[in-house]
């Protein structure tokens, strides 16, 4: 294949304007708002899914973690319609992008820490030094401590971006080498097309498990704050 691996990650532009606001926005569509009485099968079987999903990541909050329910299932949808219609051909995956995962998980552990610097000062300062940690160590623990701390959105948004990457990158390669296999042996050609269509399966399960995760990651920091 003539086209460069890194192709379908590239920012598309229309006429040298960049269009990924547009893609960004368009997951929105597959959620329309219900303006029935009785709702058709799917707006009913989206909303029992997102009523059991924020059910599942509510049970550990409080009253004051459980405001955050709004955004916390906005970005599960968000990131989960994103990943999948980033599997269709000839589309763009912006979560395939560090810059723009970045962009969500750094305001949102922000936002988490501060609300525990706030309403509980105590309790955020003494995870920087365990309960009877000799003296001699305690600058190394201290450091250790808030580095891992600024590692937590770094480690949210590069998980989700090599994820996704990976296994698009992978779906690639495999089918180059279905279309050159194909004029070379038969047998050998269907062998690798099965094995990608159980990777488009698994790729399924991988965009729907990432937005998952990420979600969770961002519910957790804000139940130990809160």
């Amino acid at each position: 294949m003539n086209e460069n691996l890194f192709t379908s990650f590239m920012t598309p532009s229309l006429m040298g304007i960049p269009i990924v606001m547009f893609i960004i926005m368009f997951p929105t569509i597959m959620f329309p708002s219900p303006n029935r009485l009785i709702n058709n099968r799917t707006i009913t079987v989206q909303q029992w899914l997102i009523k059991l999903i924020l059910k599942q990541m509510m049970l550990i909050h409080n009253t004051k973690g459980r405001t955050w329910s709004l955004l916390l299932i906005t970005l599960i949808l968000f990131i989960g319609t994103t990943n999948l219609l980033g599997l269709l051909p000839h589309s763009f995956t912006p979560t395939t992008q560090l810059s723009m995962n970045l962009g969500m998980a750094i305001p949102l552990w922000a936002g988490a820490v501060l609300l525990g610097f706030r309403h509980k000062t105590k309790a955020s300062l003494a995870h920087f030094l365990p309960q009877g940690t000799p003296i001699i160590l305690i600058p190394m623990l201290v450091i250790i401590e808030t580095i891992s701390l600024f590692i937590q959105p770094m480690a949210l948004a590069v998980r989700l971006t090599a994820n996704i990457t990976a296994g698009h990158l992978l779906m690639h390669l495999i089918g180059g080498a279905t279309s050159v296999l194909f004029s070379i042996s038969t047998p050998a050609a269907l062998t690798t097309f099965i094995i990608l269509l159980l990777l488009t399966m698994l790729e399924f399960a991988v965009a729907l498990i990432q937005a998952y995760v990420f979600t969770l990651l961002v519910s957790l920091y804000l139940h130990d704050n809160t």
